[in-house]
């Protein structure tokens, strides 16, 4: 298949081209939640550069539940407004926009939520990530169906908002991704034990959302391929879902891997092109629905040469479509564009390894591109860093995470 084929979803919505805007943190949301004006002129830019479809950053389902400073939450009617003037604006050209849906279970930063944090289970994070996480609470029954119901209404509300799709965020160790995990699921009821019980709240939160959202609406799942940590979601576990996700009609899998103990989303594991693009040819031929990977993709050949060999129908890009808005429709046209994107360095090596500066890079950058300000990947890091300090607050930059 090629880059420029239209892919029809299970829904029957079409999609105009195989790339995919992988959802990256803005931290763009006002201090009570709502999407700043920024986001909508981001997200028109991305939509003028020619991706098929464009996934916004994680939106909370539940204000009392953040991920991190700076969040959007969609949980009731208030910004109702604000989350339409983003539909508009990126659906632009034929960009098909996605709300992505998260909830952080134990996976936010201590202090962050002032009523704590909850998880599948009462476990603290082991090693120095005890420091940084709170020890959970774990949900009762009752509060997980409530949060199935919460999930449900804001894809209903995203929906109504003019958002061409959804999606679940199942990976890289937020809430829904900790109940598929052995490693931090070790309840004795019907939400742990085995795999089949410890997917059941993705499921059953899947299929509520298609209940609220209808069948014609794409309803997508980013799912981890692997945990990458002992006693963690493993392949065997991914593919068991994938399959499960697929016979439901789930509309585009999304597949990445690793958790924030340890962070593959990022880093890969010194592979050339895409991260996870071996395990996602496997996945593909289990879900029996569409499905994309994401993650590494730096430049045409590798991107072409993934959908050609059939390991995926959509191939998602993120930290390319910040450092050039226009990479796919330069690829689109045909040309060899290959990404200037590496890992940023100041020589400083408390700094260079601790993530921040990644963060604060892309942060900044996202805001200089929603002014329609010109981006140059690894440009002045030290300086990207210093505005982002400027702009939420050092505590708030070091609260940030990846992904």
């Amino acid at each position: 298949m090629t880059v420029t084929r239209p892919l029809t979803l299970p829904c029957g919505v079409t999609i105009k081209n195989r790339l995919l805007k992988g959802a990256m943190s803005e931290a763009l949301g006002t201090r009570d939640h709502a999407p700043r004006p920024e986001l909508p002129a981001l997200y028109a830019r991305w939509a003028r550069g020619g991706t098929g479809i464009l996934l916004t950053g994680n939106v909370m389902v539940d204000a009392r539940a953040l991920g991190e400073p700076g969040n959007v939450v969609l949980e009731d009617e208030r910004h109702l407004a604000e989350f339409h003037t983003w539909a508009v604006q990126g659906s632009r050209d034929g960009a098909a926009l996605w709300l992505q849906l998260n909830h952080p279970g134990k996976q936010a930063p201590r202090g962050l939520n002032a009523g704590g944090t909850v998880a599948p289970s009462a476990l603290p994070y082991p090693g120095s990530m005890a420091r940084a996480f709170e020890m959970p609470r774990a949900l009762t029954v009752p509060e997980i169906h409530d949060l199935t119901a919460r999930f449900a209404r804001s894809a209903r509300l995203a929906q109504r908002a003019g958002f061409g799709g959804v999606q679940l965020h199942a990976a890289h160790g937020y809430l829904l991704s900790q109940f598929l995990s052995p490693r931090h699921n070790v309840r004795e009821d019907e939400y742990g034990g085995s795999l089949e019980n410890r997917m059941r709240f993705l499921l059953e939160t899947f299929d509520a959302v298609r209940a609220a959202v209808g069948p014609h609406f794409p309803v997508s799942v980013k799912l981890n391929s692997s945990d990458f940590v002992r006693g963690g979601f493993s392949e065997d576990d991914s593919l068991a879902v994938v399959a499960a996700l697929g016979a439901r009609g789930c509309d585009l899998i999304e597949i990445s891997g690793g958790t924030y103990e340890k962070p593959m989303m990022m880093l890969g594991q010194g592979e050339r092109g895409g991260f996870f693009a071996d395990f996602a040819g496997r996945a593909r031929a289990a879900a029996g629905v569409p499905l994309c990977v994401t993650g590494g993709f730096r430049d045409a050949a590798t991107i072409r040469q993934t959908l050609a060999s059939g390991a995926a129908d959509v191939v998602g890009l993120g930290r390319p479509l910040v450092a050039d808005p226009a990479f796919s429709a330069r690829m689109l046209r045909g040309e060899d564009v290959s990404s200037e994107v590496r890992p940023l360095k100041t020589g400083i090596g408390l700094l260079d390894g601790s993530g921040y500066l990644e963060i604060a890079w892309y942060e900044d950058a996202m805001r200089r591109l929603a002014r329609g300000e010109q981006v140059r990947a690894g440009e002045a890091p030290l300086l990207a860093l210093a505005r982002s300090a400027a702009e939420t607050g050092l505590g708030s930059v070091l609260r940030r995470r990846r992904a």
